[in-house]
């Protein structure tokens, strides 16, 4: 279904974009090569070799992972070396950052991405998707807790930087289960409760991300991904990061995929001078694999 979607949409996306660029000059085609779905990838790849014959230009390959990272380079500098926090629906990820290209894993999550745990306890709530921007409106302003809510805080005390949040998303259906009918379809326990899941969650991001630039010696701490344009997540950074430590936040419309990181990550790309003859879509590419 989203492959279909994809393959009717881009050619509709790409021609209202180049009009409402006003037909700029293009250097080069830059695409998505993983991580992520393959036939997704799959169809922005072949669409991109299309518009590659036919405008004769050269054909790039992006990281998904590094794109989130250097959005943050369109509207500020970044800062090396950086630890990056990339938190999205499908990564949650504490990333170092020596210099644009060269990079380590410090830690990641184990199961669930914070993304993904949000999607998933909005669903157990009765909420929308995606689950994000909906539990953080339910939190949003509230002043009185009646219900003592309290969520555990997981892997928050161990010394590594990795995350697990498939234990909250249990947490969550444990609580709600206990309660009877009217209370777990009362208003005020939906928007305890997504109080307590996204503060939850942001207690760990924070601590983990703090502590891998402390060990690290970073000289700034780099947000990116769909879930760094929570709000509340912003505020909370702000106020936790060392005035001597640079925080490096995305534009919100550039947090969530788009073209404009892909961009950034293409251009990176071509300036190592390599020749890409044959471009193929990984789906478990990891931001430290040749492209």
């Amino acid at each position: 279904m989203a492959k279909r979607e994809h393959q009717k949409n881009l050619p509709i996306v790409v021609k209202k974009a180049l009009s409402l660029a006003k037909n700029p000059k293009i250097d080069l085609i830059a695409v998505t090569s993983g991580p992520g779905l393959e036939p997704c990838l799959w169809t922005g790849i072949n669409f991109g070799k299309e518009l590659s014959e036919k405008m004769n230009l050269p054909i790039i390959p992006a990281n998904h992972i590094e794109s989130h990272i250097l959005a943050n380079i369109i509207s500020k500098n970044l800062v090396f070396p950086a630890v990056c926090l990339i938190v999205s629906g499908g990564h949650t990820q504490i990333i170092l950052a020596k210099e644009i290209g060269k990079y380590q894993i410090l830690g990641e999550t184990r199961d669930d991405a914070a993304g993904e745990c949000f999607d998933k306890t909005a669903r157990i709530l009765g909420l929308s998707y995606p689950g994000g921007p909906i539990i953080s409106k339910k939190a949003a302003n509230l002043k009185n807790r009646k219900l003592n809510i309290s969520l555990p805080r997981p892997m928050i005390y161990q010394k590594n930087y990795d995350f697990s949040f498939s234990g909250l998303k249990t947490a969550v259906l444990y609580d709600f289960k206990k309660r009877s009918l009217k209370e777990r379809k009362s208003e005020q326990y939906i928007r305890e409760m997504s109080a307590e899941i996204q503060q939850t969650i942001i207690d760990v991001l924070i601590k983990k991300t703090l502590k891998a630039a402390k060990d690290c010696r970073a000289k700034s701490i780099v947000l990116s991904g769909g879930v760094s344009a929570n709000k509340e997540l912003r505020k909370q950074f702000q106020k936790a990061v060392d005035s001597r430590m640079i925080l490096s936040l995305p534009d919100e419309k550039l947090c969530t995929d788009n073209a404009a990181m892909v961009a950034v990550a293409g251009y990176f790309s071509w300036k190592k001078k390599k020749n890409w003859k044959k471009i193929e879509a990984n789906a478990n590419l990891r931001i430290t694999d040749e492209l």
